[in-house]
């Protein structure tokens, strides 16, 4: 039995940093600082170290508990997406805790803050090094109480303990099925370790029902729809909180997982089918509800919402590498905008863009860093989003016509992991959320940075502390140039995939076409209007009105079902238990004033009482005569 100390100690030093980070005063600032970014940084570090040395095949591991017919380990698969992920992971953290030091600068509750981004990293990166499904399980949950802690960590806020309740519920909702899917593999396979999955000899009705139960936890981690409701209310937790769930942690854990069993899900064509349905509205809904929003970050929300469609559309239509090669360019991209909406908000003291303009002179370094964002999410050539969007369009337009994008160079095209209906849907929701992205990037960009200052803050507004923009400057060079590897077959091969993911050629000039029209269509409007008030705009401000849906659906069924379960338990139930013990002590009441009775009437029962014995003898007897 062995395990990788090199990929132990990716998740354990953030882990065992953020235990210790709990057990400190409140104002121990400087010590939690020193150990939030001490733990990041040791983190980057071994992460490019395991990138460095080159995929390893999965350990055999340690074993943790042995149930006789089934064992569980802990061990870790560092492959070459393992080593990727982890280092964007490390990148994001690392500037999020320095980010947060000046952020939250005077918060009292900072030092539980920095132990819980701590832990937050640890369990993400256990999900990415892990070789079993049980302690990818266990990273998957630790995710889910460390986003439940964040989200709800500004108690003065009253929305943020609401959406901190609402996150942790929804993603339990999915993690049923999550934890019943793994269940179902390890049983079959007769292991738990993700290479002897693989090996197995599963039937596909087995495969079919795992990996649809496993998207039950990818819908709700990763906010797809119907479980992503939780993602936009998230956005009460602090700013540098919202770049860490939405780039490196939580949401991309549910596309990093189905790439990571991809060799299952390409046994289901009707898991994938599911997938890609889900992916197809996902990207369109959450790009179209970002055109409705007023709220900086809550329009970066839905804008996560629809890029996470974007990933799951590649996975469904046969291109893994080119879901994961957009995880890593979007980790760089959002994480950026996040950090650069949170200097905004400093400066201004809102988040409505209503009250911004005119920041572009006040702010340069903001500016020029949250413009390269914008434009790598709208997908702006040469920048990172725009060439992993594009293999992603690319590889649904392939699909579409019945071909794989990815093959051994010299081998014929090869049949999609889905029906070309289903690719066809993929393809044409992601060419529309092409355009519709580029419309709320221009309109968020005119009316934050262009124009008048519609606000005394805003007229005021300056730059935040070295800090905050060190972070901005950081993330701004994958924003730009991590597109360009893309192009290398070798940087493919580390993410699964036999050539270049992506390739400049005439097809680039589709989703670039959408992406002119997208902007052209924003650019009409005067940055300083608001939307106007009609049912159309309400519509996209409230996304759809799914909130009302699922509570009128789900939550006040299922409430008043609780109600009614109530009622009977204490009603039936307790009142049966209740009435038994006062019939009880009823009757013996009855029986003691029976036996406190009077000499006379005590005697006269006690012959009586003879009498009928002895009645009853005499008959008997002469009955049996």
């Amino acid at each position: 039995m062995r395990v990788d100390l090199l990929g132990l100690a990716l998740p354990a030093v953030p882990l065992v940093a953020g235990l210790a980070g709990l057990l400190l005063r409140y104002q121990r600032r400087g010590v939690a600082a020193a150990l939030g970014t001490g733990a990041a940084a040791v983190a980057l570090i071994c992460a490019v170290a395991v990138a460095l040395r080159g995929a390893r095949e999965a350990d055999t591991g340690i074993v943790v508990a042995d149930f006789g017919r089934l064992t569980v380990t802990f061990g870790t698969w560092l492959d070459g997406t393992a080593g990727l992920v982890a280092i964007a992971v490390g990148v994001v953290a690392l500037c999020v805790q320095i980010y947060s030091v000046a952020y939250l600068h005077d918060d009292d509750r900072y030092a539980p803050y920095a132990a819980q981004v701590s832990l937050f990293t640890g369990a993400m990166l256990l999900v990415v090094v892990s070789g079993d499904l049980i302690a990818l399980l266990v990273g998957w949950e630790v995710m889910g109480i460390c986003s439940y802690l964040l989200i709800g960590h500004d108690r003065r806020l009253p929305e943020a303990p609401r959406a901190a309740v609402k996150a942790f519920l929804v993603t339990r909702v999915g993690d049923v099925g999550f934890l019943l899917g793994i269940v179902l593999l390890g049983l079959r396979a007769g292991s738990f370790r993700i290479a002897d999955v693989f090996d197995a000899d599963l039937s596909a009705g087995t495969v079919t029902a795992a990996c649809v139960l496993l998207l039950a936890g990818v819908a709700g981690k990763s906010a797809q729809f119907p479980l992503h409701t939780w993602l936009p209310d998230a956005m009460a937790g602090p700013t540098p909180i919202s770049a860490l769930i939405h780039a490196a942690t939580m949401v991309a854990a549910g596309v990093y997982v189905v790439a990571r069993l991809y060799p299952l899900f390409e046994r289901s064509g009707a898991a994938l089918t599911v997938l890609a349905v889900m992916a197809s509205i996902t990207m369109l809904l959450g790009a179209l509800a970002a055109l409705g929003q007023d709220d900086i970050k809550r329009v970066l929300a839905w804008s996560t919402v629809s890029q996470l469609g974007y990933m799951t559309g590649g996975l469904a239509v046969g291109a893994p590498d080119a879901a994961l090669f957009h995880l890593l360019t979007h980790a760089a991209f959002k994480a950026l905008l996040f950090l650069a909406a949170g200097a905004v908000i400093h400066a201004v003291g809102t988040n409505l863009m209503a009250a911004m303009g005119g920041l572009r002179t006040r702010m340069p370094v903001t500016f020029w860093t949250m413009t390269a964002g914008l434009a790598a999410l709208a997908g702006v050539p040469p920048l990172a989003g725009f060439f992993s969007k594009d293999s992603i369009v690319e590889a649904a337009w392939h699909a579409a016509r019945g071909e794989s994008l990815h093959f051994p160079a010299g081998t014929p095209l090869v049949a999609a992991p889905v029906s070309t209906a289903t690719a066809w849907l993929v393809f044409i929701a992601a060419a529309l959320t092409v355009l519709l992205t580029a419309a709320y990037v221009v309109r968020l960009w005119r009316r934050t940075f262009l124009g008048e200052p519609r606000s005394a803050a805003a007229r005021t507004g300056h730059e935040p502390p070295w800090a905050m923009r060190g972070p901005l400057l950081v993330l701004a060079v994958p924003t730009v140039l991590l597109g360009f590897a893309g192009l290398s077959a070798a940087f493919a091969r580390r993410l699964g995939g036999v050539q270049a993911i992506t390739e400049i050629g005439p097809f680039a000039l589709v989703p670039f076409a959408l992406l002119l029209a997208g902007a052209a269509l924003a650019w009409r409007r005067d940055p300083a209007a608001d939307l106007p008030d009609t049912a159309l705009t309400r519509l996209l401000a409230n996304a759809f009105y799914l909130d009302a849906v699922q509570d009128a659906l789900v939550t006040r069924p299922v409430t008043a079902l609780a109600r009614f379960a109530r009622r009977t338990d204490e009603s039936v139930v307790d009142g049966a238990v209740a009435a038994t013990g006062t019939g009880a002590t009823g009757a013996g009441g009855l029986l003691a004033r029976a036996h406190s009775a009077g000499l006379p009437r005590a005697t006269g029962a006690v012959l009586g009482g003879a009498v009928i014995l002895a009645a009853a003898i005499a008959l008997v007897v002469g009955v049996s005569w």
